[in-house]
């Protein structure tokens, strides 16, 4: 195109239309889309304060469950690899090798571990050397319990049906070893008697004490799991 043509079209873009209308003046500034005489923040609609709490809420909400979460899988990561170990003597008892307690012991293994699935399974009697009365029936082992205190419960249930209704069940201390631990009083032969139990996230134990009050099975109990049971 020539120099000329050029010329001419600038003078002819400087020139109103022949039919009298005005031309759009196409300006670099960009074009602004909001209601005359409204500020921008003003026109943009305000965030609702009620979803600020139900985000807040919600927040809170998830950090607690994480936390929660977190603390129940560093438990389970701690208590589930537990070991029980019979041993000779444990919390001033000797253990009873003689062939009738070796089946009791048996006998109370196999019912156990039909109740409930374990890894491993064990059964022992414990003597009293200050009084052969009062002897100890120790059985249980271990598995992963996501639910102690509830697989504990059924077990307790179980003996209930079994041996007759387990009354004044109740919650006492577990000890260091954590867990759940409960004791109440069951019927036998031989009269009313303390029966105490444990679970974890890494074993499940019951305890039978004839000739002995809840308060002191429950003590008696807790120096037999922390000679019985480590963890790895």
């Amino acid at each position: 195109m020539s120099d000329a043509h050029l010329s001419a079209r600038s003078i002819a873009d400087d020139q109103p239309p022949s039919d009298g209308s005005t031309p759009i003046d196409l300006t670099t500034e960009p074009i602004r889309l909001t209601h005359p005489g409204v500020d921008d923040d003003e026109a943009r609609p305000p965030r609702s304060r009620r979803w600020k709490i139900a985000m807040g809420a919600g927040l809170a909400v998830g950090l607690a469950g994480a936390a929660v979460f977190g603390t129940f899988g560093w438990r389970v990561a701690e208590q589930k690899d537990t070991t029980l170990t019979v041993r000779p003597e444990v919390a001033g008892l000797r253990e009873d090798d003689s062939e009738r307690a070796r089946s009791t012991a048996d006998y109370l293994r196999s019912g156990f571990a039909a109740s409930i699935e374990l890894d491993r399974s064990f059964g022992a009697v414990y003597q009293d050397p200050a009084d052969d009365k009062k002897s100890v029936l120790v059985f249980g082992g271990t598995t992963l319990l996501w639910q102690p205190e509830r697989e504990l419960d059924t077990l307790f249930g179980t003996m209930t049906d079994e041996t007759g209704a387990v009354e004044g069940l109740r919650d006492v201390p577990a000890g260091p070893l954590g867990g759940v631990m409960k004791c109440g009083t069951t019927s036998g032969e031989g009269g009313d008697f303390a029966v105490c139990g444990w679970a974890d996230h890494g074993s499940v134990v019951m305890g039978m004490f004839p000739g002995r009050p809840v308060d002191t099975a429950a003590g008696l109990f807790r120096d037999i799991r922390e000679g019985i049971q480590t963890r790895s």
